[in-house]
């Protein structure tokens, strides 16, 4: 049977993650990727921010709004890897709505069926 493919970003990027924790255990694994799944997260709710917004983050051009970032707050999520905490930004008239991860949603273990499921077929196909 010949040997799979793999997609050379994902062999590229274990093997960072590998060099950076030395993970001794399985368990270490575990915790490499809960580590990386919170800022995976926040980039993600970051991109909504600016997509919502209309603006970069610390951009200095003319605003069409004047919607504003007003911080963040704390957001614990539970995972198929365990609890990963996240920080979620917030806007200034509370009209930011995430669609990755909702408001008042904790649990997303589907998240990661979606993505598992992708990485399958998009492994099919590679």
């Amino acid at each position: 049977m010949a040997r799979r493919k793999r997609n050379p970003k994902a062999v590229a990027l274990a093997e960072e993650i590998l060099k950076q924790y030395d993970p001794p255990s399985t368990e270490d694994v575990d915790d490499a990727l809960k580590d990386i799944f919170g800022p995976l997260f926040e980039s993600m709710l970051h991109g909504e921010m600016k997509n919502h917004l209309g603006y970069s983050s610390h951009s200095k051009a003319n605003k069409e709004t004047t919607n504003r970032r007003n911080g963040y707050s704390s957001k614990t999520l539970k995972t198929t890897r365990g609890k990963v905490d996240s920080e979620v930004p917030r806007d200034r008239d509370a009209t930011f709505e995430p669609q990755v991860i909702k408001k008042r949603q904790t649990d997303i273990y589907y998240l990661f069926f979606i993505i598992n499921s992708f990485l399958q077929l998009h492994n099919l196909f590679i």
